[in-house]
């Protein structure tokens, strides 16, 4: 009996698979794949929850339909899906409207400055300003009316954010470019029926790349912590390249460092990089922001350890303007997407976690101690106190689902000994990579977002895409990464062994294998039975779930609409149900951008969601503002005209 389940609907789902195998066969003879390793992964589509009498009787109706995305209509999407768009604006399904709730440059102060779209803008007024390329987010409400959104600001566009485009690079340049990275947090408020920024709001704040940071967890004070400016090795100052999100039960956020390895750099022509510097990413000739060359931090030369300082989950208290962010070294050293946390059966804290690089790894961590709803201060430590895992998954030939092995990165256990280059815990922490490749986990197609179904019963994660797979750096075709040079991505799903988050077995399937099948008639690259010519993409990145537990989905992917990608348009968003399998277009974004950060209000009946680099390497878009005006990234709150909950 699977793991999914807690209950036996084994006759139901003997019955029910059988119809959908043969109506799958019929309809979709052009995926023969499908008729061995597919069809027996598409069966947990009916198990990752209890099999309800409605979904049951919705297989045995749709036994005349040839259509297989119509085969289990889903209870769940109450929007009719949308086509692709090449368009320069958002599409929404009909009954659906947006607002810009904030764009990048907008004022988030009453004595901030408007923005400048003339690529001027300096230090002092970005860093009282919303950063930009927004993505991951979290919306904590303080009343009815009122709360705080804090939101990532993951990166910069030079070729848009200067007059030079990035090629006359200055020191106030950067200044303005570290001011525009980090984290935006303001209140909102609501008024007639919509939500819209606070400027004057007591818990306005930016968090920036020179903000002061607090190092915690194993790997404080270690040897490989230490810099020039910072000989305790417990000192930061501090984020940039946040990446993706995720929030706590005592009401903190959770931003993640990803691609940290872009800002270092060095003129010192002499200077080899070390193990520690290959394996993250780390070059010599730093070319896009140009950080290294007016702030020694970043000079890999001078200050080798600073780039051990990045690549952390860093805790933020919104509702604190004045407290410091904490760097916790105990959820590991990687290029973190984002920071999914579940408070297990026993109190303990379980945070799954996503190493976003061809070929890296998925992480989960389970604390030492129990989650106190009464004290903020020691469930902090929480994130200090306790135990990193690398996943493992084993599948049969021919099988896209298995079995899966959460193994150990402590350090005396599992090969992590002095003899293979880890000291002492802390530097298992700092060398993360090296430990989970030590210790023999499953390299992965990039793994971005993990979401929790809020059921706890299964998890998430998107596998976005690998062109490497197959090729080369020990990356073999596997159940859970089956496609050599994957264009497309993935998302796979797993079940903890009877529930319990801090179990080290799972089972897991693909829930979905993105594609295209007006390219492919048959195999992998057409894609799974729930990808049809109407809801094809490429590239999923963002994930969530709502209360309800419909799967939101967002891509950052190849928008080119030709070759591979023919008729898939800009990116996107869908909403899918987990039970069924289906999944419907819910959004098309503008030109050249990214579709990411995801998070609700209480009701929700409020969606928000980024726009992200729209004009990136000067495409022509012009959203949000239209005619020549610059692009600029943004966050969309999404309503119903009804005022009902979206998408349902």
């Amino acid at each position: 009996m699977s793991q999914y389940d807690d209950h036996d609907y084994s006759s139901q789902l003997q019955q029910a698979d059988s119809e959908f195998t043969q109506l799958v066969e019929r309809a979709l003879s052009r995926r023969q794949f499908l008729r061995r390793a597919g069809l027996a992964g598409l069966g947990a589509f009916f198990m990752a929850a209890p099999l309800t009498q409605a979904i049951a009787e919705a297989v045995s109706t749709a036994s005349a339909t040839p259509d297989a995305a119509k085969l289990v209509p889903s209870p769940l999407l109450g929007f009719k899906g949308i086509p692709a768009s090449t368009a320069d604006t958002v599409v929404l399904p009909d009954g659906y409207n947006y607002q810009i709730l904030i764009s990048w440059g907008d004022p988030i102060f009453p004595d901030a400055p408007a923005f400048d779209p003339s690529g001027k803008t300096p230090a002092s007024a970005q860093e009282r300003q919303m950063g930009d390329n927004n993505d991951g987010m979290t919306f904590f409400p303080i009343d009815e009316n009122r709360a705080v959104l804090a939101i990532n600001n993951e990166y910069i566009n030079p070729e848009i954010m200067f007059a030079h485009q990035g090629k006359a690079m200055t020191a106030e340049d950067v200044k303005t470019s570290q001011a525009a990275h980090g984290v935006s947090i303001f209140e909102v408020v609501k008024k007639d029926g919509h939500w819209v920024v606070d400027k004057t709001g007591k818990l306005n704040r930016r968090i920036t790349a020179t903000t002061p940071m607090e190092i915690t967890g194993p790997a404080a004070g270690h040897a490989l912590m230490k810099t020039s400016a910072d000989a305790t090795g417990t000192k930061a100052l501090g984020t940039m390249n946040n990446c993706s999100n995720g929030f706590t039960p005592w009401g903190t956020y959770l931003t993640c460092e990803e691609n940290f390895n872009n800002y270092f750099g060095t003129a010192n022509g002499k200077f080899e990089l070390n193990e520690q510097m290959q394996r993250y990413g780390v070059e010599a000739k730093e070319k896009r922001y140009q950080w290294s060359k007016f702030d020694e931090r970043f000079d890999i030369a001078k200050n080798p350890n600073e780039m051990n300082r990045f690549g952390w989950v860093v805790e933020i208290d919104p509702m604190d303007p004045s407290s410091t962010p904490k760097k916790h070294t105990a959820l590991g050293h990687i290029k973190h997407e984002n920071a999914a946390l579940v408070l297990n059966g026993d109190g303990r804290v379980v945070v799954y976690m996503g190493d976003d690089e061809r070929g890296e790894y998925i992480y989960k961590y389970v604390s030492n101690g129990q989650y106190k709803a009464e004290d903020k201060h020691a469930n902090s430590k929480l994130l200090d106190e306790g135990t990193l895992y690398v996943a493992k998954f084993t599948a049969a030939p021919n099988e896209l689902k298995g079995q899966g092995q959460w193994i150990e990165l402590t350090h005396g256990k599992n090969g992590l000994t002095p003899e293979n280059g880890f000291a002492d815990q802390g530097e298992v922490l700092i060398k993360t990579r090296q430990a989970a490749t030590q210790v023999g986990g499953t390299t992965m197609d990039r793994p971005e977002w993990v979401a929790i179904h809020p059921n706890h019963k299964t998890v998430f994660c998107t596998l976005t895409n690998n062109k490497n797979r197959g090729k080369k750096d020990n990356q073999p075709l596997d159940g859970v990464n089956p496609r050599a040079e994957n264009p497309y991505g993935q998302i796979v799903r797993w079940a903890p062994t009877n529930a319990d988050h801090t179990a080290t077995t799972f089972d897991w399937d693909l829930f979905v294998l993105a594609g295209n099948p007006t390219v492919y008639k048959e195999g992998l690259m057409a894609g799974s039975a729930n990808i049809n010519p109407e809801n094809m993409f490429n590239s999923p990145d963002g994930l969530g779930f709502d209360k309800d537990g419909r799967l939101w989905i967002l891509t950052d992917g190849n928008y080119s609409n030709e070759k591979d990608f023919a008729g898939m348009g800009n990116n996107q968003m869908f909403g899918a149900d987990p039970n069924t399998g289906e999944i419907r277009r819910f959004l098309t974004g503008p030109i050249a951008c990214e579709i990411t950060g995801l998070t609700f209000s209480p009701d929700y009946t409020t969606m928000f969601v980024g726009i992200q680099h729209p004009g990136e390497d000067l495409l022509p878009s012009h959203f949000p503002a239209g005619g020549d005006s610059k692009p600029r990234s943004s966050v969309l709150a999404i309503t119903r005209t009804d005022g009902g909950v979206i998408g349902a």
